[in-house]
């Protein structure tokens, strides 16, 4: 089965990437304190974190937009998919994706980089996290979404690539074990 969208799985620093935006975890005050947050900040500038601090705080399940700062991508997408109170709530890391998506749509962006969201400080396995944001990537892809046209995934560690990998594996399989729709 071909995807209805381009997905990349990289290893490397999200912030090196020439891209229309770079999604990345935030949390509900949008300090830009987790790591992969944190590498973006180094890049970019302090005023991406103070951009992203006046709109604060927010909700977990939320996403907010700031310029890129000094960063190749013209924008960040702050997702909150996970709140102060570290709770694995599936959902609630899919409404991030999904607003964060929503920001994209609404941009028209059509290339994009994301971080992993869900996995600071534990809440979800990377291999959970994967399987969340890559579902809803692909979901809306095939729900007719033009925007974006391509998404890397970009995680830091060797074994995040391999369940990042194995995660977009796992649902090509699925998919195309599917019956195809016939009323299409």
């Amino acid at each position: 089965m071909t995807l209805p969208i381009d997905i990349e799985i990289w290893q490397g620093e999200i912030a090196e990437l020439e891209v229309d935006a770079v999604i990345i975890p935030a949390n509900e005050s949008l300090f830009m304190t987790a790591p992969v947050a944190a590498a973006v900040k180094r890049h970019a500038g302090d005023g991406v974190e103070t951009e992203a601090v006046a709109q604060g705080p927010v909700q977990a399940g939320s996403a907010v937009v700031t310029g890129g700062g000094r960063l190749a991508a013209p924008y960040v997408i702050h997702a909150v998919g996970v709140g102060h109170d570290l709770q694995h709530d599936a959902a609630r890391l899919r409404r991030a994706v999904d607003a964060a998506l929503d920001a994209v749509d609404h941009l028209s962006l059509r290339r994009i980089a994301v971080g992993p969201i869900g996995v600071e400080r534990g809440v979800f396995t990377s291999s959970e996290a994967a399987e969340i944001l890559l579902e809803r990537i692909i979901d809306r892809a095939e729900g007719g979404s033009g925007t974006p046209e391509s998404v890397v995934v970009a995680v830091t560690r060797s074994e995040e690539l391999a369940e990042y990998q194995a995660a977009l594996e796992g649902l090509v399989t699925r998919a195309a074990a599917l019956p195809l729709d016939e009323s299409a």
